[in-house]
């Protein structure tokens, strides 16, 4: 890990040698130099469109140029998120307009400067935000969404950092402001944000950590966790067995009839953040049942009972944080002290397991059917098993491609590379 931020220069020139070797400029000297003219592709997940997993190609696109302001990132490997399975099935407040490319957050090495960057140079090994299109091999981003990482982390572990644990600290901190001795309840702790909450706990001295979980992850992640339940169980009275009172934080993923447990679990200044949604997402494609039913069984909040009972409701964002509300200095100042806790050994991403981009499809329905303990990654150079090495068909960016049958890849099984 370590030889890549050493060689990370003479990696990235070798890399923008090769590049311009396979296209070389019209009239171009044969010095392996690379001009902003030259119709470069790249390969790229593209959704063609709303819905399951057949709206999923890797396809060839033009390989875009850092703009004014921007860096382009040689992409190593790309973080999938369960905000990525919602997006494919268009189950997100104004979704955007398909064909787009998907992906939030990855990690590489920057490859070009746009104009009035910077703090960076070329070679650089970096983790980013995107704004969609991360699930690519090469990336633009604007420069307040970047950060150079340490030399001892890898790139898989660059791309598992941002999301999981920027929500997670922003929540706990920012948000609940989490103080020795303290209670948390986290859902899905198995999963990334849940597995990043669990070691930032471990930060404050005395903290005691609820979580729930399917019953097939507890032996992985039962020492991150003080007390440990069934995510089916009936985990409020589980929790008030333990503690009457209750608990200080509730960070809930799922929402719900999980809101109104959660709320009816919180102690006098008590604090319940809502972050994500993951019931209304229950079959391979959009579901207007699940989310009715998601949206009939939230409790409605009163605000004269939360004044009554000292309580607090909040919900949070990252993405609406970053990229609507224009918080960029704030999460940067974040990564740093989180960064600094990587260095000091105090967390670490907690990666479940690699998929190349030709096997997104498999590694979707992985986090769907919520068997990840961690993060999945997307690694860019990865070879595909030979299985399924055909399974998601490339295509030129203008190109075509023939619908999958929505039932071929049920007795198909591709395996990942476990961490």
């Amino acid at each position: 890990m370590a030889k890549e931020g050493v060689e990370k220069a003479e990696e990235t020139e070798q890399m923008i040698e090769k590049e311009a070797g396979k296209e070389p400029a019209e009239g171009g000297g044969g010095d392996g130099s690379h001009r902003l003219g030259d119709a470069q592709e790249m390969r790229a997940v593209v959704l063609a469109g709303f819905g399951g997993l057949n709206k999923l190609r890797l396809s060839r696109k033009t390989m875009p140029e850092p703009q004014d302001g921007e860096l382009k990132i040689r992409v190593k490997a790309c973080g999938l998120n369960f905000i990525d399975l919602m997006v494919r099935q268009g189950n997100i407040d104004n979704p955007p307009k398909t064909p787009l490319v998907p992906g939030f957050e990855c990690s590489g090495i920057v490859e070009a400067l746009g104009d009035s960057v910077k703090g960076y140079e070329i070679g650089d090994r970096v983790m980013a935000f995107v704004n969609y299109n991360a699930w690519a091999e090469v990336v633009c981003t604007p420069v307040e969404f970047v950060y150079k990482i340490p030399d001892d982390m890898s790139f898989s572990e660059a791309a598992a950092f941002p999301m999981n644990f920027v929500t997670a600290y922003v929540m706990l901190f920012e948000v609940a402001n989490l103080r020795e001795g303290m209670s948390v309840l986290v859902h899905s702790a198995g999963g990334g944000v849940g597995q990043a909450v669990a070691q930032l706990c471990s930060t404050v001295p005395n903290v005691t950590v609820f979580g729930t979980a399917s019953t097939f992850k507890h032996e992985a992640i039962k020492d991150s966790v003080t007390h440990l339940f069934d995510r089916n169980a009936d985990y409020v009275q589980e929790v008030k067995r333990i503690s009457a009172e209750g608990v200080d934080i509730v960070l809930d993923c799922l929402c719900g009839d999980n809101t109104g447990k959660g709320l009816s679990l919180l102690k006098p200044l008590g604090t319940y953040i809502l972050y994500g949604s993951s019931n209304m997402v229950t079959g391979e494609t959009k579901s207007f049942f699940s989310f009715a039913k998601s949206w009939w069984q939230v409790e409605k909040v009163n605000p004269i009972k939360l004044y009554e009972e000292n309580k607090v409701i909040a919900g949070f964002s990252l993405l609406n944080l970053l990229f609507k509300q224009g918080r960029a200095g704030l999460i940067r100042g974040v990564v740093e002290k989180l960064i600094g806790l990587y260095n000091q050994k105090k967390i670490k991403p907690v990666v479940d397991s690699l998929w190349a981009l030709e096997e997104v499809k498999e590694a979707m329905q992985r986090i769907h059917d919520r068997g990840n303990i961690g993060k999945l990654i997307l690694d860019v150079e990865k070879t595909p098993t030979p299985l399924m090495a055909n399974d998601s068909t490339e295509t030129s960016e203008a190109g075509e491609e023939e619908e999958d049958h929505e039932g071929d890849s049920e007795n198909k099984e591709r395996m990942p590379f476990i961490q």
